[in-house]
């Protein structure tokens, strides 16, 4: 079964659910007016019997609010399937070529990375843009942290925890649909981190025993209700003792406003995230790194579901008071507010730590959903065998991964340490996007991913690049002198530590025979640091570096002129490149004279 298929017959089994959920809806909705009617039908039909009317009126609205609630779950499913089909139908617009909707991450760019500005990482039709399929703020955040650490660490780890969620992909897809149903209308996506910020920055003020008082408050209460049911009191002591508890609510109700009207744009969040955790413990992995994920959520006394649903549902509670008829007499009879506040802030006490590392668990499960659902699409890559040899990269057919199938031609690489390539070639013949390859075939390897080859063989390491130099008018500098300090960042950065080097004709902004000396000058002193890399470029002199340095190995791309029309075959070929085409195309535009 294709990937598409896939993705189609999870749509026709989750649109099937969907109409089945929606008819129940239906039946809710009718099922609670009809509960509402009857309510006051009963307070008609039993004027005059005060006791009987305060009685059915309780148990009416116990009933309403239990249909309330299950309304409000369905209501969770309904959304989830919807999510859930978003999901599939967009992963088989994607497998089509069709990205170009998706976030770009262009806010992510950095000029001033070590790479990210020039193997367009984001942007338009970046490889951001192609890969992301975060459904959370942090979750995103995260991803963006892994794209860009450019860290050789643990790989094996990565590639193990991106193997072990390609092959869950309920589970992915669950926890996708579940995140996307944090964003609300108000806001893109509800921040995490910002809640957590206002929960650790409030003020309590419920005393110690609140709720101990409130329970007692209630008891009375019902006690009360049961005297005047039976005739034991008149209905004149059961309306004072509901005024004491009005009075008793009225002096915390201000404070009680301001925690309400925090806590209830956290609401939607929390009762999310509590079933992102159960997702999660209730997962079985295999890999080494999400397996300490989900030991986090582990707790000596309850598991860390638990703990957060119980804050959901105190937000649900203390919600309630938004309904008038509720918060009347659940202020007057059951201290509502006072009790509710009192169980929020005990909460948060106890938890609130230990909840910001859940979160950020939470934030890199979702980055490394995108990547083990990157692995899913694109079974046919190849997961690199990591060495540790003389031997830096070994690829086989290896092809930019976003290129179009019918459009890819895969070339065969292969680097030692300490070699230098130089990389000749005509105008339009693919020597950019060979390094763009490369340096992709590296930035993927790092984090985990499978890379577009046959086969790869690499020895990890870090990369940095000069390829796409940027002038700045704000800081008053010129493209040269961009480029000059381009390549002193990279100097510099080698003094530290092993660096992959790929370059892009570099020194543009100056003259060719300015440009031809310092070209070579500064190959050999990277050469002469034992760096490992490529350097593409139109200036065939820089080739003769090879007579004198045996680790400098001239490859090029070649372009023929055939029957009038240009034709490049993207071959990555050993040698110099001896056919240029800037006349050619200079006279096929016609813009001068043969």
């Amino acid at each position: 079964m294709t990937k598409t298929e896939i993705y189609a017959d999870k749509i026709r089994l989750f649109t099937q659910e969907l109409k089945s959920i929606k008819k129940l809806l239906l039946a809710s909705s009718m099922l609670r007016l009809a509960v509402f009617i009857l309510i006051f039908v009963g307070v008609y039909f039993l004027w005059g019997n005060t006791q009987l009317i305060i009685a059915e009126i309780l148990i009416g609205l116990t009933l309403f609010f239990y249909l309330v609630s299950r309304h409000v779950n369905l209501q969770q499913k309904k959304n989830k399937l919807e999510a859930l089909i978003h999901i599939n139908e967009n992963e088989i617009e994607i497998l089509k070529g069709n990205f170009s909707h998706l976030p770009n991450g262009k806010k992510y760019e950095n000029p001033k990375h070590e790479f990210s500005q020039d193997v367009d990482l984001f942007g338009e039709k970046s490889f951001f843009q192609y890969l992301n399929r975060t459904a959370l703020e942090q979750g995103e955040k995260k991803l963006v942290e892994i794209l860009t650490e450019n860290s050789i660490d643990e790989i094996i780890e990565k590639q193990e925890a991106i193997k072990d969620l390609s092959e869950k992909i309920e589970f992915r897809q669950e926890f996708s649909a579940l995140s996307l149903l944090t964003k609300t209308e108000e806001d893109e996506t509800e921040n995490p981190q910002k809640n957590l910020e206002v929960l650790q920055n409030h003020s309590f003020f419920t005393p110690k025993k609140a709720r101990l008082f409130s329970w007692v408050f209630t008891g009375i209460s019902a006690g009360l209700i049961l005297a005047y049911l039976t005739d034991i009191i008149l209905v004149g002591w059961l309306v004072l003792w509901f005024f004491l508890g009005l009075l008793i609510s009225g002096f915390y109700v201000k404070k009680v406003n301001l925690l309400s009207a925090q806590i209830s744009k956290m609401q939607k969040v929390f009762r999310q995230y509590y079933q992102l955790v159960k997702l999660i413990e209730n997962t079985e992995f295999t890999a080494e790194k999400t397996l300490k994920n989900q030991q986090l959520f582990s707790s000596s006394t309850r598991k860390a579901s638990l703990i957060l649903q119980d804050f959901s549902k105190a937000i649900d509670a203390l919600d309630q008071r938004n309904n008038l008829l509720f918060g009347f007499l659940g202020n007057g009879l059951l201290l509502w507010d006072l009790r509710q506040a009192a169980r929020l802030e005990k909460w948060m006490k106890n938890n609130i730590d230990q909840v910001e590392i859940w979160f950020k668990v939470i934030a890199e499960i979702d980055a490394y959903n995108t990547l083990g659902n990157f692995a899913f699409n694109h079974q046919q890559y190849t997961f690199p065998k990591i060495t540790d040899s003389k031997t830096i990269l070994n690829a086989k057919n290896a092809v930019h991964p976003l290129i179009p199938e019918k459009e890819a031609v895969a070339n065969d690489v292969k680097i030692e340490k300490e070699d230098f390539l130089i990389i000749t070639g005509a105008n339009m013949a693919g020597k950019s996007t060979f390094l763009r390859t490369i340096s992709l075939q590296i930035l993927m390897s790092n984090i985990g991913l499978p890379v577009r080859a046959s086969f790869c063989e690499y020895t990890p390491i870090k990369l940095i690049t000069s390829m796409r130099t940027v002038d700045s008018l704000a800081e008053e500098s010129s493209y040269f002198y961009a480029e000059l300090s381009r390549l002193k960042f990279i100097v510099d950065q080698l003094k530290t530590d092993k660096y992959f080097i790929v370059l892009d004709e570099i020194l543009k902004g100056t003259n060719s025979k300015d440009k031809a000396i310092g070209s070579r000058k500064f190959l050999e002193k990277l050469v002469a640091s034992h760096s490992t890399g490529i350097i593409a470029t139109h200036d065939l002199s820089l080739c003769e570096v090879s007579d004198k340095l045996p680790q400098v190995k001239n490859h090029y791309f070649d372009a023929e002129i055939i029957d009038d029309e240009l034709y490049f075959d993207y071959k990555f070929k050993k040698g110099i490149c001896q056919n240029m085409n800037a006349s050619f195309l200079l006279r096929k535009m016609e813009i001068v004279e043969e």
